[in-house]
């Protein structure tokens, strides 16, 4: 079985853990849960190669602390990723303030690496609001940024779909 890693980089109480849950264990818990330094899940996919034949995947999910203060050891954490899933919460602007920097350090240790933006949290705000935060947040006119979904751990939105998309992207 083939492997790959993919890091999920965002800053801290963003929903990086609880999307990684739900989509691992299948479970959602409102309780915050800090991540200190890095924890790694592990989670064998189907992904459709290129010619249309199905490959087994496994998936190396690193789950890495979202502080400040940690900016100068993520690098090391980065080594090796073909693919990040970059969180944000949309009820906290500042988070999305702070995307162009998660995207230029993942692409500092992994040029050729894939990414998807998660807009998590989606539940707590509008579709109206939504609509404006992806208006302003045009990313996925990089290359290598595969494209920016509405997700929710709580309700399920969109979180097989940004993991399976970037396991796909990452098998071809």
């Amino acid at each position: 079985m083939i492997s790959k890693k993919i890091c999920m980089i965002g800053d801290f109480s963003v929903g990086k853990t609880i999307l990684i849950r739900r989509f691992v264990d299948r479970q959602f818990s409102d309780k915050y849960l800090s991540t200190v330094g890095v924890k790694i899940s592990r989670k064998a996919v189907e992904v459709i190669g290129e010619k249309g034949e199905q490959k087994d995947l496994h998936l190396l999910i690193w789950d890495i602390e979202g502080q400040t203060k940690f900016k100068a050891i993520a690098p090391s954490y980065l080594l090796g990723a073909k693919g990040a899933i970059i969180v944000v919460d949309v009820s906290r602007p500042e988070t999305i303030e702070s995307l162009p920097e998660h995207i230029k350090l993942f692409l500092s240790v992994n040029q050729k690496g894939f990414m998807i933006i998660a807009l998590n949290k989606a539940d707590l705000i509008d579709s109206e609001k939504m609509e404006k935060i992806l208006q302003a947040n045009k990313f996925a006119d990089r290359e290598q940024v595969l494209g920016i979904f509405p997700t929710s751990a709580k309700t399920g939105a969109n979180v097989d779909q940004i993991f399976a998309d970037l396991a796909t992207k990452m098998m071809g």
